[in-house]
């Protein structure tokens, strides 16, 4: 992840070149975080988002400096990350997977694990909780089974007797 200071979100990756200009396909993108004008960092260069044409699950972005299909062939694979300070706020109820991963999760005085990562799956989004034990328990982001999340506090209280994780 880019600089320890400041915590970023991934906004997708550098796809195969689109024309002559230096723009370029985006892949796994979140397409809220590449808007013109937008500031990204890949491989720790600072950039701005010259262009952003294309649709949002197949945007199409030049970054300045970037101006051949050459260079931005050079950059094919890498990510592309955004500061978290300048992503657009949620609704209420809303995280970034990035401000919830490496969260603490607890029940009441039971420490049940931290979190490895956000799952998106058909029916829900689901915590993938690493145990203290090495197991995984998954559980669900709904209200019967997060009873509160603080990303100040880096912690989230669940129910195991929901989730089945006692």
């Amino acid at each position: 992840m880019p600089g320890e200071a400041q915590q970023w979100l991934q906004a997708g990756r550098i796809g195969r070149p689109h024309g002559l200009d230096g723009s370029f396909y985006v892949t796994r993108p979140r397409a809220v975080l590449l808007e013109q004008g937008a500031g990204v960092r890949v491989e720790q260069r600072d950039f701005a988002i010259e262009r952003r044409a294309g649709t949002d699950e197949k945007p199409i972005v030049r970054l300045a400096g970037v101006t051949t299909p050459e260079a931005a062939e050079e950059l094919r694979g890498q990510a592309i990350f955004c500061p978290l300070a300048d992503a657009p706020r949620l609704g209420e109820r809303e995280w970034w997977a990035e401000e919830l991963e490496g969260c603490s999760v607890i029940d009441g005085t039971v420490n049940v694990g931290e979190v490895a990562r956000l799952l998106v799956l058909p029916s829900c989004e689901v915590l993938e909780v690493k145990r203290p034990d090495g197991t995984e328990l998954l559980v669900p982001m709904v209200s019967d089974a997060i009873r509160s999340v603080d990303v100040e506090q880096r912690k989230i209280e669940v129910n195991l007797a929901f989730v089945g994780g006692a």
